[in-house]
């Protein structure tokens, strides 16, 4: 009888492509495997899980906002329509197993499975545990997580340190040669190649850096691949070595070809980047919840592992300090050399053990 599995969480790419790594496991490993997603209407994983081939049912839930808005006062009323949709759905759909990979979205689903007595495991991929993780913490068998040190957060008889799943596709940058991508891409083989990565959407404080130093970048024979996101255009005309896009489809090459990466430290962005063992400097975003973005950041930074520059010295402070990261050969190594303990190779094929597990 083929497996059933619902697996909730979203709200961003951080949440939403982790799920989709393990989805795509569990069916390597169970071909007619019966999985079926759940998230919140309107957001990104209501798009991007059809797109990866996957059933997806949304409910009504939103986040808590900051300020005292209409949307607060009537959450709770979407938070109880959402939890009877969601125990609707787990005793219709009836999960062997239920997985929560964070977001608002996983919340009442993940209590909902508890409740029908369906076995939970929770993925949670930063350094400071979300609050909607530490609230289920409670409903879960097992919890798998990146970092060390999380029991600060969760039962320590629970947790399994796997580290984050990291897209199938990114594994390919493994064995490609930097020289040989470097030329795909349409760049000298014979100049350091700067990757510039903000999200899908785009990292507004990394676009606007980027933009006041691109024409020195230019000048210094510095080459500069650079991701804007959807919601800013790059000015890089008449600029030699200088290619600005939208979107990569293509990461795995874009990876093999950097010499450094500018990046936000989103959880995903940082397992990525600790894989593929890339020198990077991290921008780490304000905008989010529990400054969680900082401690992924100072997670490798503490340990000389990555250099850290604050949002707010961005602008001011990128360029001499790429500058001087591309003409240190030796702060690269040791950068590299320090990288190599966070990288989990194993982590998809861990997480999916421990979901097995809860099958027998």
């Amino acid at each position: 009888m083929p497996i059933k599995v619902v697996i909730s969480g979203g709200g961003t790419g951080g949440h939403i492509f982790p799920a989709i790594a393990i989805a795509n496991e569990i069916k390597r490993r169970h071909a007619d495997a019966d999985i079926l997603f759940v998230g919140a209407n309107g957001r990104m994983e209501m798009e991007k899980v059809p797109l990866a081939g996957y059933k997806i049912i949304g409910l009504p839930i939103a986040g808590l906002q900051r300020k005292l808005t209409l949307s607060n006062l009537i959450l709770p009323f979407k938070v109880i329509k959402s939890f009877l949709m969601a125990r609707k759905i787990v005793k219709d759909f009836k999960p062997d197993v239920a997985i929560g990979v964070g977001g608002y979205a996983s919340a009442t689903l993940i209590y909902a499975a508890s409740t029908c007595k369906v076995p939970v495991l929770i993925q949670e991929q930063n350094s400071y545990a979300g609050l909607t993780n530490k609230l289920l913490s409670g409903k879960a068998a097992k919890i798998c997580v990146a970092y060390p040190g999380m029991d600060k957060y969760f039962p320590s008889n629970k947790l399994v340190e796997t580290g984050n799943p990291v897209r199938a596709e990114i594994y390919s940058a493994l064995s490609m040669d930097k020289n040989t991508a470097k030329k795909s891409l349409g760049f000298s083989e014979n100049q350091a190649l700067v990757l510039v990565i903000g999200g899908s959407l785009g990292a507004r404080t990394i676009n606007l850096a980027v933009q006041e130093n691109i024409a020195k970048l230019s000048s210094n024979k510095i080459q500069v691949l650079w991701q804007t996101g959807k919601n800013y255009t790059a000015d890089t005309q008449g600029l030699e070595g200088i290619k600005a896009s939208v979107f990569i489809q293509d990461m795995a090459t874009a990876y093999a070809a950097a010499d450094v990466v500018v990046s936000r430290a989103g959880a995903i962005s940082v397992s990525e980047l600790s894989l593929l063992n890339k020198a990077s400097i991290l921008i780490p975003s304000p905008n989010v919840a529990e400054d969680h973005q900082t401690k992924n950041a100072k997670a490798l930074s503490s340990k000389g592992a990555a250099i850290l520059v604050t949002d707010a010295d961005a602008k001011s402070n990128l360029f001499a300090t790429l500058q001087s990261l591309l003409n240190d050969g030796a702060k690269q190594d040791e950068l590299r050399a320090n990288l190599k303990a966070f990288a989990k190779p194993n982590a998809l094929v861990e997480i999916v053990n421990e979901i097995e597990k809860l099958l027998l």
